[in-house]
């Protein structure tokens, strides 16, 4: 079997021998090449034509995100693996790289003397990662199988009986999420007229930068969420790093109820859990909406909210960075339609309204407030 060609990006000789040394321990994976900066690794790309890059993006010359903006002009396909270390600046280069094009976010082992146990740690992040990013058909093998055909599922969303009109929106994602989340929000329009629910598997800070980049972005306001926020039309909640997204009910209105639960699917927040928590606050009043990413979260949450009368939509595979998180739910008989990234705003904001009163083009905030 041929290995994967990796192409180890950082400004810290440290930190490329790490991860040189982390990825040496896996049989299907081989660091071919290092670059110190954004400039040399856009040389090192075309001369050695890696099939996953692992980039840093605070970096002298040329920064991480700048590479990345320019690899996918000529590399639009290529993984990219954002490797970064917990701080403010770096956060905000972090999110944006991921929102302009990077595939998954993997932080950098923080406070830890023993290098053997470093090693392990970036081992286990990257090594999962970059399989499923250069190897989706073999992730995707058995959903391809199960995957019913266009007129089914078309057939089955119009004959449904037991289909709710939906009351809420909730969009679950992991690889690949921060730029089909920035895709979707950007298009959907200013009086959106449902409140919307995000989990995005990624780590404490980075879900506020994600909310923040969001926010500038989409004519929605956008906010990380917090306990006790009430839900109302038009603004879009992002389940915080390492907190679960809950909801209560209290009379005529629902809260978020922010939980500490174990993980699931190895993650915290999850979108099952999400999905869970707006079947007991919405019962099947919804529209679940499964992205790219990879593993089987979310695929019982939206077994379960269909099963109640909610409506589901799964990113389609040629769209989806990885098609892990959607092609479950199309294989697990629960997705109402497949929709390709550039068309899902569209069809989520059509499926709240007749089409006569679908608004053209999008306006921003910023157009809603002048």
């Amino acid at each position: 079997m041929l290995k994967i060609r990796a192409l180890v990006v950082d400004d810290s000789v440290a930190m490329r021998r790490l991860v040189t040394l982390a990825l040496s321990d896996c049989v299907n994976i081989d660091v071919i090449g290092s670059a110190a900066n954004g400039r040399l690794a856009l040389q090192k790309v075309e001369q050695l034509s890696p099939d996953v890059v692992i980039m840093d993006v605070e970096m002298p010359e040329m920064n991480g995100l700048d590479a990345i903006v320019a690899l996918r002009k000529t590399h639009p396909r290529l993984p990219i693996i954002v490797f970064s270390s917990i701080t403010d600046g770096t956060a905000v280069l972090a999110v944006q790289a991921l929102s302009r094009g990077a595939s998954e976010l993997v932080l950098k082992p923080s406070e830890c003397g023993d290098l053997l146990i470093a090693r392990q740690r970036v081992r286990q992040e990257l090594e999962s990662r970059i399989l499923a990013l250069c190897a989706p058909s073999r992730q995707t093998a058995a959903s391809e199988r199960a995957r019913p055909n266009p007129s089914k599922l078309a057939t089955k969303a119009t004959v449904n009986p037991a289909r709710r009109t939906p009351r809420v929106a909730a969009i679950g994602t992991s690889t690949g999420g921060p730029k089909a989340l920035a895709t979707i929000m950007a298009a959907l329009p200013a009086d959106f007229p449902v409140p919307v629910l995000i989990t995005q598997h990624m780590p404490p800070m980075f879900t506020r930068m994600l909310a923040e980049r969001l926010s500038q972005l989409s004519p929605l306001e956008v906010r990380e969420a917090e306990s006790g926020a009430r839900l109302v039309p038009g603004v879009a909640w992002v389940a915080p790093g390492d907190r679960h997204l809950g909801l209560r009910r209290d009379g005529g209105h629902v809260y978020i109820a922010l939980g500490d639960g174990p993980p699931e699917h190895s993650c915290r927040p999850a979108v099952d859990v999400m999905f869970r928590a707006v079947h007991a606050a919405y019962g099947g009043d919804a529209l679940a909406v499964v992205l790219t990413g990879m593993g089987r979260d979310g695929a019982a949450g939206a077994t379960l909210l269909r099963s109640a009368g909610a409506t589901v939509f799964a990113q389609d595979e040629s769209s989806s960075v990885v098609w892990g998180m959607p092609g479950a739910v199309v294989a697990s008989d629960a997705a109402d339609r497949i929709v390709e990234l550039d068309d899902m705003a569209r069809e989520i904001d059509g499926h709240f309204r007749p089409r006569a009163n679908r608004p053209t083009t999008p306006m921003r905030r910023s157009e809603v407030m002048t």
